[in-house]
């Protein structure tokens, strides 16, 4: 991709209306609204939107989903090993395979807006390698469309079912990314044995680690200060992600701050899904914490929640923080683009609350052009005006994918 694109009457972050040079996947100039366009170099008309960063969806269920499937009832009961029973009791009954859900929700996310993302495959003695190569075949059908991340997630554990760990150890080998775990006191009731094997198989395959934390307050706290430990005795600074945690948000002040003052000296960075009990969002700004957003699961057995829409996702990170000055609300549209990038490692971490980073020269060509008056208002009234560049070509426009895949 490496032509010359110029994307013409675009208002970065909301401001004035600038032209923006893409050349290489990359952006090359930031020009005067009207500039002449050269000689054989591709115009996307802005028309007055404004420009972001893409979506950068760092927590999603993709080999779970249901999206663009009939809509079928919720009907898991209460408690992780429960919706993880009623998932296995549902997922092989679809009507379309793993391969082609996850396909077809990855390219309604790109459609509107996400052009990285880090997904989750469930491995375990149910499954195999079975949805892990699912979401390996939507990230080979897009990747001319969205970056992905594959996440090898012991949703059952890594100690309740033998074999568990060498199903994880093999996902590892063919092709998985990340090291996942979940829960180490709740599920698998041995926290330190657990955390061992996450650590030492990321240790052995040089790659980073992505923990499930749903645990409730101080037994949060327990896992997140094993997890800490870890971290610092491994040298894996920088390559840990928390995901969820909203547990630790519950924690009094005097026990959250010192625990975010570690994670911010060993760069553990945090992954929400804006649950209905929000994290310390801004707070986590405050402490230089990286923080991104995603969907988790989309219409699937564990939720009726989820549509592929960031932009919706972001709503409900203002709505559930309570925010209402327009700062905030953009804030959150940085968490969900820059931030999310952040935690993936493609992106410095936002210096607070009020930094809009991601329009500069040198910085990637992934963008969306969105409808609104203001990035807050964009956000509120979520239109689908929309288009999307990755790598500085268009692959998206009005909710619809361009191109072939």
């Amino acid at each position: 991709m490496s032509g010359a694109v110029l994307v013409a009457g675009a208002r970065p972050w909301g401001g004035p209306a600038v032209d923006v040079r893409l050349i290489d996947g990359a952006i090359a100039e930031i020009l005067p609204s009207g500039s002449t366009p050269r000689p054989g170099e591709t115009v996307v008309e802005g028309r007055d939107r404004i420009l972001l960063p893409s979506f950068a969806d760092v927590h999603v269920h993709l080999d779970s989903t249901r999206i663009g499937l009939p809509f079928r009832p919720h009907t898991g009961a209460p408690g992780v090993w429960s919706m993880m029973l009623n998932d296995r009791a549902n997922w092989r009954t679809a009507e379309a395979t793993i391969a082609e859900r996850t396909t077809e929700t990855l390219g309604r996310m790109i459609a509107r807006g996400t052009t990285s993302a880090r997904s989750y495959a469930q491995v375990d003695v149910d499954a195999g390698l079975e949805r892990l190569h699912g979401v390996l075949a939507a990230k080979e059908t897009h990747a001319e469309r969205a970056t992905v991340e594959v996440i090898a997630f012991p949703q059952a554990g890594l100690l309740r079912e033998e074999g568990s760990f060498e199903l994880l150890e093999e996902a590892m080998r063919q092709g998985a990314d990340v090291v996942g775990g979940i829960d180490p006191c709740q599920l698998d009731r041995d926290p330190a044995k657990h955390l061992d094997l996450v650590f030492g198989l990321a240790e052995r395959f040089d790659a980073p680690i992505d923990i499930h934390l749903h645990e409730p307050d101080q037994l949060a706290r327990f896992s997140a200060e094993l997890i800490v430990e870890r971290t610092r005795a491994l040298g894996m600074t920088g390559r840990v992600t928390v995901s969820h945690g909203y547990g630790l948000g519950e924690l009094p002040r005097e026990q959250l701050v010192p625990l975010l003052e570690q994670f911010a000296e060993l760069d553990i960075a945090w992954a929400t899904i804006a649950p209905a009990k929000p994290l310390p969002t801004l707070l986590l700004a405050e402490h230089g914490i990286r923080l991104g957003l995603g969907e988790d699961g989309q219409r699937d057995y564990w939720t009726p929640y989820g549509n592929a829409d960031m932009l919706d996702r972001t709503w409900q990170l203002a709505f559930t923080n309570g925010f209402r000055r327009d700062e905030d609300i953009e804030h959150c549209m940085a968490v969900a683009t820059v931030g999310g990038r952040s935690v993936l490692g493609t992106a410095p971490a936002l210096r607070g609350r009020l930094d809009r980073p991601g329009l500069a020269v040198g910085d990637p060509a992934d963008l969306q052009l969105i409808a609104g008056e203001t990035v807050t208002s964009a956000i509120m009234d979520r239109l689908p005006d929309r288009t999307v560049l990755f790598r500085g070509a268009v692959v998206a426009d009005g909710l619809d994918l361009v191109g072939a895949a």
